[in-house]
């Protein structure tokens, strides 16, 4: 019963460790992202403790964006 246990939570903390880095972007894959999402000229990313900052131009207007640890794209007020 021990092993089992044992193999189930090393099972569930590799599946764990895979996805954790399946969602780190490469710089090139977060400006392509961010780039499909309708921005343009993207530029100034930097990492933070809310996710990835960067400035982009969308509709003629300069946005500052935030992008989280799920990839998801938010423009900040």
């Amino acid at each position: 019963m021990r092993t089992g246990t044992t193999f189930r939570t090393v099972l569930l903390l590799a599946i764990a460790a895979g996805l954790s880095s399946a969602h780190a972007l490469t710089q090139e894959e977060l400006v392509a992202r961010i780039t499909a999402a309708g921005y343009s000229e993207v530029s100034d990313i930097k990492s933070t403790a809310e996710g990835t900052t960067a400035k982009a131009v969308k509709n003629g207007k300069e946005v500052r964006l935030v992008v989280d640890s799920s990839g998801q794209i938010k423009e900040q007020k």
